[in-house]
């Protein structure tokens, strides 16, 4: 249903917010700025919440619920922001949806209250990267821009604020999409799409419409920047051809491909990206470096003829696009290069929490790997890495309460050696290396049954590197 929240969020409206995690104190603060009464709806109990917050919140005389939500709250609303972590097949939230309440996230709200230029990037891997690198190169060339969503700041806290940027970037989940309503972004990003979440999604199918849902509400003259080597993305496109998609693309279908291929927008050849120039035969193709540029190794070169696409439809020179992509840094935990201790290199990929990820990391390795992985499993099975881990992985330690399962899935693949922490998990990798070769942390896991977070995880990785290579040069 199409609703215009600009007037259905007048003063006096009763709006519900569920969820008061990030995303949520932010869509609080948003609406303190419309004049509505809100009310919140949290699931943990009151005596997890910090006190600052709830202080805060009392201060502004905001109604909250904890320890659940209740139908009686939520269907007394005119309007509810739900937010991404909160499952929307929930009893309350669907007795609110048959009493017509509009049930919509953060997402929501760009159509209405947004200014300025919005793109948008999802996929099962890489958004985070390729989100802030598309920020660098519009900021590189000389653009006022925001970048936040999933990534850093919520949407909320930004039209919270006076809104002075001209480009809006955000990282932006499949939870998040699917209570986006009309969310309609200029330049659409897809990375990629691999199995993730399926113990939230009902089917693999499901959560394949959930991202394809990022081009939606696209209009032409809007740009779809799409991985044509995905073949998931590919069965959508093709099904888009045969008019069999649940609704068409209209805007304009940008892809790009590790290969020359035809029909592709962006390729690499070498350790170039090349541009090709859409319906002007006699135009140079433009061509960009990536060799001694943080972006030179797979998965990176795939993100950035993503990003590079991106901002070529928003209109930034080739030049400045060079120069920026040379002074991009890498996020923290993405195949990032800890330590080389005796000839071996430690990786830190734990922001690799499922398997699609894995696959990425591996396939971009040029040595061989011990791999540290395990964690808590997210559904979906392991089959899709087995060809990967019998080509490149030497050896394999696992860890966390998926540890068995992986075992069984990759017993005949290569050696398996079980941890209980990380400092044996490193401490049992290194003994199993070679020289020459790459301890990989490159979970395929959520890290929650072990580590506060994956940047936790990724932080004790480092840190129990960190020790042996101390106790190495004793």
């Amino acid at each position: 249903m199409n609703w215009n929240l600009k007037e259905i969020l007048q003063p006096g409206a009763h709006v519900v917010v569920v969820g008061l995690g990030k995303s949520g104190v932010s869509a609080v603060r948003f609406l303190l700025n419309l004049g509505v009464k809100i009310s919140v709806s949290e699931g943990g109990r009151q005596e997890n919440l910090e006190g600052d917050l709830v202080r805060w919140l009392k201060e502004k005389r905001v109604f909250v619920e904890t320890g659940g939500h209740t139908s009686e709250l939520l269907t007394s609303a005119n309007c509810i922001l739900v937010s991404p972590g909160v499952p929307l097949d929930i009893a309350p939230l669907a007795a609110a949806r048959q009493k017509g309440i509009p049930v919509v996230g953060e997402l929501a709200l760009a159509k209405d209250f947004l200014k300025g230029t919005l793109v948008a990037v999802t996929g099962t891997n890489g958004k985070s990267t390729v989100t802030t690198l598309i920020g660098d190169l519009l900021a590189g060339s000389g653009k006022k821009v925001f970048v936040g969503g999933n990534l850093g700041t919520p949407l909320a806290e930004y039209l919270a604020g006076p809104q002075e940027c001209e480009v809006v970037v955000l990282e932006v989940s499949s939870f998040q999409l699917d209570s986006g309503g009309e969310f309609h972004p200029r330049v659409g990003v897809l990375l990629n799409i691999t199995p993730d979440h399926l113990d939230r999604y009902a089917s693999y199918e499901a959560y394949v419409e959930s991202k394809m849902s990022l081009f939606k509400n696209q209009q032409p003259g809007d740009v779809a920047v799409v991985n044509g080597d995905d073949p998931v993305i590919a069965g959508w496109l093709g099904k888009e051809s045969e008019k069999t998609s649940p609704w068409p693309l209209l805007g304009e279908i940008r892809q790009y491909s590790a290969c020359e291929t035809t029909g592709m927008a962006a390729f690499l050849s070498g350790t170039k990206v090349r541009i090709v120039a859409k319906g002007e035969p006699g135009k140079k193709t433009e061509e960009y470096e990536l060799a001694g540029t943080p972006l030179d190794q797979a998965p990176n070169t795939e993100n950035a003829m993503a990003a590079i696409l991106a901002v070529r439809a928003l209109g930034c020179s080739p030049a400045d696009i060079q120069q920026s992509l040379a002074g991009f840094a890498p996020l923290p935990h993405r195949l990032a290069l800890v330590d080389e201790i005796n000839g071996i290199s430690y990786y830190d990929d734990s922001k690799a929490t499922n398997i699609g990820a894995v696959y990425s990391a591996l396939g971009g390795m040029k040595q061989q790997v011990v791999l540290i992985a395990g964690g808590r499993g997210k559904g979906g099975g392991y089959e899709m890495l087995r060809p990967l881990v019998r080509e490149k992985v030497r050896a394999m330690v696992l860890i966390g309460e998926a540890r068995e399962e992986m075992a069984r899935a990759f017993a005949e693949t290569t050696r398996i050696a079980f941890a209980a922490e990380m400092d044996e998990a490193v401490r049992l990798a290194s003994s199993m290396a070679e020289k020459g070769d790459a301890v990989l942390l490159s979970p395929a896991c959520a890290s929650f049954d072990m580590f506060r977070s994956y940047s936790h995880r990724g932080e004790v990785f480092a840190q129990a590197v960190s020790r042996l290579a101390g106790q190495e040069a004793r």
